[in-house]
């Protein structure tokens, strides 16, 4: 490469870094990574991807650098001792001059971890005391219900890591911090690209669960290792939201009657082999398992509306994972309610950004007609 070359290279990475825009003072981005999402049962029984540390570190580091291009002042990062954070903070180290705008970094340490949900829930509440505008969680299913109830007017952003991940969505990093970025720093309006999640709120005898997926109802008589597989002893299915190209169980009612996740109402099916003639559902209700699912009857769940199981004895799943025992003196009722978390949306997000111009710069160019 010549002497030209490398002007032209090192004046077009100036030209970019250039293109940043402002930062906004007091801005604030928070960033939860799961190091332990990906890492259950599911794994070893399924064909499921594995989400490595590695990756979440990478993705970590997109985020961070989308987040310093659109101006956010100061980014707070969850540690772990399983080296995601580590790896973020060594690649800060060897940054240099060409490499962009970084927000300010700071690690949140949990005073006593746990290694488990309750560790999501205290860094929830550390970085909500510190103010941030919006919340990144890398996990699944469970790493965004363990921080929803610490975050309800938070928006939230969840990005897939972890083995069930109906709720998280797989963003590139790079653009979803773009999003976040822009919500976080007030360039976009939260009312213009975010929704309310819906939840389902599930009582069984003095215990109570949320689901922000699906609620699944099984002749299974003990929590055991958690996770749901055969399907001949599901019984009822409760769906806030149904997507047809859904994994996990609400894969089932979103072949049968979708809804969609800022739509009203959800979707109740009752499962079982009636006999001859029974309708049945070939869903991927996991990682390369395609299971055929016999259909009783399905139909809306109303906003408010609650239901009490026709299972007298077995265990509620929550989210894809078993996690209440119950038998006739603990009958169980769930309901759909409309005031789970906020999510920012990201299509509508860069949507907006699009239409407002906010990440184009200069006014020197010609529509090609």
């Amino acid at each position: 490469m010549g002497a030209d070359d490398g002007d032209r290279n090192g004046a077009a990475v100036q030209s970019a870094v250039s293109a940043e825009l402002p930062v906004v003072p007091g801005s604030a981005l928070g960033i939860i990574a799961n190091p332990m999402s990906g890492r259950d049962i599911r794994r070893l029984v399924a064909r499921a991807s594995v989400f490595p540390n590695a990756e979440k570190t990478n993705m970590v580091l997109r985020l961070i650098s989308a987040a310093g291009a659109v101006g956010v002042e100061r980014v707070y990062l969850s540690t772990d001792a399983m080296g995601v954070a580590a790896g973020v903070l060594r690649a800060a180290g060897k940054r240099g001059p060409r490499d962009g705008r970084w927000p300010e970094l700071e690690f949140r340490e949990l005073d006593d971890p746990r290694g488990n949900a309750d560790d999501t829930r205290a860094l929830a509440r550390a970085m909500r005391a510190r103010g941030v505008a919006v919340l990144v969680l890398l996990g699944g299913d469970g790493t965004v219900r363990a921080a929803a109830p610490e975050c309800p007017d938070l928006p939230l952003l969840p990005l897939s890591t972890g083995t069930n991940n109906a709720f998280p969505e797989m963003w590139e990093a790079t653009v979803a911090g773009t999003a976040a970025g822009l919500l976080a720093t007030g360039r976009l309006a939260g009312e213009a690209v975010t929704y309310r999640a819906k939840a389902l709120r599930v009582r069984c005898g003095d215990a109570y669960e949320t689901a922000l997926v699906d609620v699944c109802v099984s002749t299974v008589s003990h929590v055991g290792a958690r996770a749901l597989w055969e399907v001949g002893t599901l019984r009822e299915l409760y769906c806030a939201f149904a997507e047809p190209h859904a994994i996990g169980l609400s894969s089932i009612a979103g072949l049968l009657s979708p809804v969609g996740r800022s739509e009203p109402g959800g979707v109740l099916v009752r499962l079982g082999d009636g006999g001859p003639g029974t309708r049945r559902v070939l869903a991927p209700i996991a990682p390369g398992v395609l299971a055929s699912v016999g259909v009783r009857e399905f139909g809306a769940l109303r906003e408010g509306q609650v239901v009490s199981s026709e299972v007298t004895r077995g265990t509620v799943a929550v989210d894809g994972e078993r996690e209440l025992e119950f038998g006739p003196a603990t009958p169980v009722t769930v309901s759909l309610a409309g005031d789970g978390p906020t999510v920012l949306n990201v299509r509508a997000a860069l949507a907006e950004a699009a239409a407002r111009g906010l990440l184009t710069t200069g006014a020197h160019y010609q529509e090609v007609r």
